[in-house]
């Protein structure tokens, strides 16, 4: 007895089957977590090592090339790339796409080491370094606060309550702040006054470590106690550093406040702030434990954020700047209302065209292989997500597919006058095998997505694993469960009725004349399809090369560059007038800055920009997609007109990887001075010149001035004074100098001692500056010692890229224009490529051209093993290489109408285009193999000629495949709105459409040709 027998016979245990599929599958639907995206691991980790004092290149020599070379032993690093400015060096090193989060672990920890082994070698005067390889973090729950009439510290005190709070909530990883800005007390001292009062700068800061330390002194036993002892005296406040005694005059005792203002102030100038609509701000970031429903984590965020309000302040407001929860409860409603409407669009399909029984028996089914589906993900840790749903879509049209198969041949078995049983058992034992090979066919097609070891496999792969999940379901279920309803539902010919020939409707009449037409002229047939080839594949150049879409989600990044060297005061000076025009536009509803380098990552996709006092970047959100397509250009606009002194560039977040340009190239080689020559030249002569390239720029940025004084050699040792001695006074007298720290609660406040502002504005200023003089004991003005004061100019950034000089050009295809990034870089390519270069100098690309190759390289590494598989299981069927060679000749005819419905419906071959090729592949075959095998068992059991098992096979599959292929045509209906599918759906729509049409005519042509039957 088989499955098939079995089933039918045990209809207890398959009603219970049936059951516990509905069940089973309703609850693992509401247990499976929620998530936007795939889980997804970035691959990169940030050093940051300050070196204050030091030029951008001392850092590069210095700091960045130790540290590079260190990295350079991890064999698991892909690149390094590194930015040297003034007293920083930010070093970003990516790992090889092939690893995944456990192995990151180790490799971070084994990077920490040898960074480890190597600070001890750094020049005297490095910073620790800072390693933060939780780069890849994504706060999904993204806040601002604000309050009119509130300090940073007063926002900083509820924003920690805030962060105590919530990362006690079950399913969150951490929460970060940012903007935070360290508070310090000033003490400004007058030159004249230190001077009439004979107290040094020394004696003040002496004074000040005196009272910030924490000094142990001792306990004491008393009636059988120990006590300790704590005697007073620590400075807590500004306020007690004025009456600091530092000595005394002239028999008077002398003071703090007698030769300085002590007062509480922001360290300035400040490395990152944040503004939301108009005001100052801070940020409250919530990211989330791996696995988790994110909807159902963020509904406990804001139930405990709405418990916790009654202890916000008054005029503090906590604003939403992104909630990731919310975004994937409405993409995840909507993408299974496209998955309800895909399983409605099938079952009216199946009702319309195989009758009310048929199509209620192949519904049925349809819905228990999707619930068993939700069942094996579940079990799997198998999100719901933009992929994993997608591609149940995908697999909807073809979970029917065997269905079909089984139910076209039990119904034309019972016409013939068999019983339910015989008929079920009959088909099944002729097609359960081919099925079982075409279905294997049609998962291996995806497999390159599944079995890619890179970033693309770790983000669709879930894809692969879906489709594999609910087509072995499908065939499983189509020979157990299919044959058992159709032993319930349908009724077997009455016993005094003759057997029904099924094929003599008009529909199969008209068929069989226009096959017999295409047999007997087989090779104009053959030409014709080889003509309709040649010409899509020609007509495929038309076809406008894409990549991944931008995000539906109506907010656009605003990214605003000053010339470099500008301060971040000024920079925030500018944004401050422009949120408030922004925010005067229609329909705009938040806008949120961030200064000096880009925000927390609340995307996956979004990757925040690197530190620079002249950057900000404003995300300006709008309440629908269609109102930010009117902003835009008004946006872009006003900053050109207004701000023409500051580049900018908007952009859309992206589905896919984010490039900072759609354009890049890079140029490398040993010298600065080159670098900016060529760069230029690229500039002018290939990217200016190219028509719809805007946003033209390097990454070097502007050369920025710097003031140079002289220092007098000579009279420097007459005087006891040295070069170090002189750097070290300009440094007190223009930034100030740490003189000791004061605990105030569990903050470490620095204490800064300078010079009142109007001593230290002015570079002129400079030969004022006193220095004091261990080889004379008195004050020497620096005068004394700088022969002049000169301005010089410098490369404020270096950049290198894998232990290389490297400035990279970028420019992105203007929105006007309508070109796609491939069409520019298309343009640019050649032009640029014929600049010539210097000995020792190199030209390569990045941007989107870079990324996709990587991506297509990562998926085409494995289609060779795919199509080997698929070849293999075709000959395993039907052990023959003429039928083998018949099935997959009909592939290529694919091309046909994928090229006609992507210039048709005006959509880009991207990323998901090429998936849908690769599935479409697997489907042609799939349909192949079902006609095959009838003409082959035709023959083979049933004695029937060659020449009529051709016609009487293609009849008889002509409803099975015309039917599996529209279920599945129409089932991609709902993803044509989504900008992510709708590339593969049309490929899909299209291919498998005209494909089917073909493969119905040209698959017996072939035969017949192959075989040498005359007609």
């Amino acid at each position: 007895m088989n499955l098939t027998e079995y089933a039918i016979r045990q209809r207890v245990i398959s009603w219970m089957c049936v059951l516990l599929l509905l069940t089973g599958g309703v609850l693992a639907f509401f247990d499976l977590g929620q998530l936007e995206d795939p889980e997804f691991t970035v691959k990169e980790a940030i050093i940051a090592v300050s070196y204050p004092g030091a030029t951008a290149l001392e850092v590069e020599e210095e700091v960045t090339l130790p540290v590079e070379m260190a990295l350079q032993q991890l064999t698991q690093v892909k690149t390094i790339e590194s930015i040297s400015s003034a007293g920083l060096a930010q070093i970003t090193v990516e790992m090889k796409s092939t690893y995944r989060e456990q192995e990151l672990r180790q490799i971070w920890d084994e990077m920490r080491r040898k960074l480890t082994d190597l600070a001890p070698g750094l020049p005297p005067g490095v910073g620790p370094m800072q390693i933060n390889d939780d780069f890849g973090d994504v706060f999904g729950i993204f806040l601002a606060l604000t309050g009119d009439g509130f300090d940073y510290r007063a926002l900083e005190d509820y924003a920690d309550f805030l962060r105590r709070e919530l990362v006690l909530v079950e399913g969150v990883s951490k929460v970060s702040i940012g903007g935070q800005r360290q508070q310090q007390i000033i003490v400004e001292v007058d030159r004249n006054r230190l001077a009439a009062m004979q107290v040094s700068p020394q004696m003040i800061q002496q004074a000040i470590n005196s009272r910030s330390l924490i000094s142990n002194a001792g306990s004491l036993r008393i009636n059988g106690q120990r006590l300790q002892i704590r005697p007073e005296g620590s400075a807590t406040s500004a306020e007690q550093l004025n009456n600091l005694l530092l000595g005394q005059t002239g028999g008077q005792l002398v003071y703090l406040s007698d030769v300085a203002e002590v007062y509480l102030d922001y360290v300035e100038p400040p490395t990152h702030l944040y503004r939301f609509n108009g005001q100052q701000a801070l940020t409250l970031g919530v990211s989330f434990t791996s696995g988790v429903n994110v909807v159902e984590v963020g509904q406990r965020v804001r139930d405990r954020l709405e418990a916790l309000d009654y202890r916000r302040p008054v005029g503090m407001s906590l604003d939403t700047v992104y909630d990731q929860p919310r975004e994937v409860d409405t993409s995840v409603n909507d993408f299974l209302i496209s998955l309800a409407q895909a399983i409605a669009i099938v079952v009216l399909v199946l009702l319309l065209t195989m009758g009310a029984r048929s199509g209620l028996l192949m519904s049925l089914v349809l819905l228990l292989t999707i619930l068993g589906t939700f069942i094996i993900m579940n079990l799997a840790s198998i999100n719901l997500h933009r992929v994993s749903l997608g591609a149940l879509i995908i697999a909807l049209g073809m979970l029917v597919d065997n269905a079909i198969v089984i139910t076209e041949g039990i119904l034309i078995n019972l016409q013939r006058g068999y019983s339910r049983l015989e008929a079920a058992v009959r088909i099944v034992s002729h097609t359960r095998w081919p099925l079982l090979g075409a279905t294997l066919i049609s998962i291996t097609a995806f497999a390159p997505i599944g079995l890619s070891p890179d970033a693309t496999g770790e983000f669709t792969g879930s894809l692969f694993w879906v489709l594999f999940i609910s087509l072995l379901l499908s065939w499983l279920l189509a020979i157990t469960l299919t044959p058992f309803l159709a032993s319930v539902l349908f009724r077997e010919q009455p016993g005094d009725q003759p057997a029904i020939e099924p094929y003599q409707s008009l529909f199969y009449r008209l068929f069989g004349r226009l096959l017999g037409g295409a047999l007997r002229w087989r090779w104009l047939t053959l030409s014709l399809a080889l003509g309709l080839l040649i010409a899509s594949v020609a007509g495929f150049k038309y076809v406008k090369q894409g990549f991944f879409p931008d995000a539906t989600l109506p907010l656009v990044q605003v990214d605003y560059w000053l010339p470099q060297g500008s301060d971040i005061r000024t920079t925030e000076a500018d944004i401050a007038r422009i949120e408030q025009a922004f925010l005067q536009l229609d329909g705009v509803t938040r806008v949120t800055s961030t200064l000096g380098r880009g925000a927390e990552r609340f995307m996956l996709t979004y990757a925040p920009e690197r530190q620079y006092a002249s950057y900000a970047q404003l995300l300006v959100q709008t309440d629908t997609s269609a109102r930010l397509e009117a902003v835009m250009p008004t946006i872009r606009r006003y900053l050109q007109q207004h701000y023409p002194q500051a580049h900018n560039k908007l952009t859309r977040i992206s589905i896919g990887p984010t490039v900072k340009s759609k354009v890049e190239a890079r140029i490398s080689g040993p010298d600065a001075e080159v670098l900016r020559q060529l760069g230029q030249q690229m500039i002018t002569e290939v990217f200016d010149a190219t028509p719809g390239a805007v946003n033209i720029r390097h990454d070097w940025r502007e050369r920025t001035a710097v003031i140079v004084p002289r220092f007098d050699e000579a009279e420097g040792r007459r005087l006891g004074i040295t070069q170090a001695d002189l750097a070290s006074a300009i440094a007190r007298n223009a930034q100030g100098q740490q003189a000791g720290l004061i605990r105030d609660g569990s903050r470490l406040l620095p204490v800064l001692l300078r010079p009142p502002q109007a001593q230290r504005q002015a570079p002129e200023q400079l030969e004022s500056i006193p220095i004091f003089s261990q080889t004379l004991q008195r004050w020497v003005d620096a005068g004394q010692v700088i022969t002049a004061i000169d301005v010089g100019w410098e490369d404020p950034l270096i950049m290198r890229r894998d232990r290389k000089r490297t400035l990279t050009v970028m420019a992105d295809p203007s929105a006007a224009s309508g070109l796609t990034a491939a069409e520019l870089f298309s343009r640019i390519r050649p032009a640029a490529e014929a600049l010539p270069l210097p000995e020792g100098y190199s030209l390569d690309w990045g941007g989107e051209y870079e990324v996709q190759q990587e991506a297509n390289q990562a998926l085409f590494a494995f289609v060779p093993f795919g199509l080997l598989v698929m070849v293999i299981i075709t000959v395993l069927l039907f052990g023959s290489v003429r039928q083998t060679l018949v099935i997959w000749l009909t592939v290529p005819m694919a091309v046909i109408g994928v090229t006609i419905g992507l210039l048709t419906m005006h959509t880009a071959f991207a990323f998901t285009a090429l998936l849908g090729m690769l599935s479409l592949s697997g489907m042609l075959i799939k349909n192949s193999i079902v006609l095959v095998e009838e003409i082959k068992r035709l023959h083979d059991e049933e004695d029937c000629s060659w020449h009529d098992a051709i016609e009487t096979a293609a009849v008889s599959r002509l409803r099975p495949v015309t039917m599996a292929a529209l279920t599945t045509i129409l089932g991609m209906l709902p993803l044509l709105p989504d900008a992510f599918f709708r590339p593969l759906a049309v490929t899909i729509m299209f291919g498998l459409g005209f494909a089917t049409l073909l493969t119905l005519v040209v698959v017996p042509v072939l035969f017949a040709l192959l075989y040498r039957i005359k007609y």
